[in-house]
């Protein structure tokens, strides 16, 4: 660098590489400019469709309790998705209100806890829907954005990444909600009942928690949770199959590990008096192995299995017994949520 000492180029890195330095910058902006323009035109495009909620319930006392959130449109005609939690214990009353200044009265049309969800429905045909997309695509690292209404803040807009996928995030009962996303998006409370979008501006999650600083969670739009948004517009329930048992995971003698190919299965801790269980004559330290064929590792794979059309149908379990293994057939009931 004729011209130019070392201790200047240190002290000035730009004096000897004015070029390169501004290519880099020129670089830089390019790509800032092009993550905005994506979360920009993911706001342009979501934002109509994702209301401010103002849910009222009782309270001890006779009370009566204002709670804040957020739903997403998913019809023209007025349904809309949030978070089963945002309308829990509403006594009926409550309004949608809208970036362009529209408000509704809302209604609540069904409520299935054990997935946070909930269907609502406003009287107006006139809403912009949003585009539900498939959370079994997204990636870690993936741009997303979240639109909701943080702190009453109606229309706030928040972006980050997929931080990870495949969390579980226990809700009512003790139950399981897979494949949640963890996002680093800011969430704050009111963002519940949000949307959580790809960068194309497709809803992949509804907001469900604020789990920590930059740790916020969003139940999935995937297969699972389709059947459940539609099971609530239709019939306002979600119905699952319940056998009344308390189980845990446990290892399997290595003798049936080995014959099965598998590791682990649900241990009966407890039966329920009256129930499915206790009349098919499963008993406290059976170890549940398969139902219906399908092999049961853990708890999480026994509650997936308990799809609302095998109430009143019989199905098989395979079952260790001190070491022996055993065919069990039940008839499993409907769970009641309520």
């Amino acid at each position: 660098m004729a011209g130019i000492s070392f201790v200047d180029a240190l002290l000035d890195p730009q004096s000897g590489n004015d070029t390169g330095e501004r290519d880099d910058r020129r670089a830089d902006d390019e790509a800032l400019d092009a993550y905005s323009r994506a979360v920009t035109s993911v706001a342009d495009r979501l934002a109509p469709s994702v209301a401010s909620l103002r849910v009222s319930r009782r309270v001890r006392g006779g009370r009566r309790l204002d709670g804040a959130g957020s739903a997403v449109v998913i019809t023209p005609d007025g349904f809309m998705l949030t978070s089963a939690h945002v309308v829990a214990q509403a006594d009926g009353s409550g309004r949608a209100s809208f970036v362009d200044g529209r408000e509704h009265e809302l209604s609540v049309v069904g409520a299935d806890p054990l997935s946070d969800l909930a269907v609502l429905r406003l009287d107006a045909s006139d809403l912009t829907a949003a585009e539900l997309g498939d959370a079994e695509r997204l990636r870690v690292g993936q741009l997303v954005v979240a639109i909701g209404n943080p702190h009453g803040f109606t229309g706030s807009v928040t972006a980050g990444v997929v931080s990870q996928l495949g969390r579980s995030l226990t809700v009512a009962a003790g139950r399981i909600v897979d494949n949640v996303i963890q996002t680093d998006a800011a969430l704050n409370p009111g963002n519940s009942g949000g949307a959580l979008a790809d960068g194309r501006g497709r809803v992949v999650g509804i907001n469900t928690a604020v789990a920590g600083i930059g740790l916020g969670l969003a139940v999935p739009i995937n297969a699972a949770t389709r059947k459940v948004i539609a099971a609530l517009m239709t019939e306002g329930r979600f119905r699952r199959a319940y056998l009344g048992i308390a189980g845990g995971p446990r290892p399997l003698p290595p003798r049936i590990a080995a014959k099965l190919g598998r590791k682990g299965a649900v241990e009966v801790v407890e039966i329920v008096v009256g129930s499915p269980a206790a009349t098919a004559g499963l008993r406290a330290e059976d170890l549940i192995v398969e139902v219906n064929g399908i092999p049961v590792e853990g708890v999480n794979d026994l509650q997936r299995l308990m799809a609302g059309e095998l109430i009143g149908n019989d199905i098989t379990a395979q079952v260790i017994r001190g070491g022996r293994e055993l065919e069990v057939t039940l008839t499993p009931l409907e769970l009641e949520t309520t």
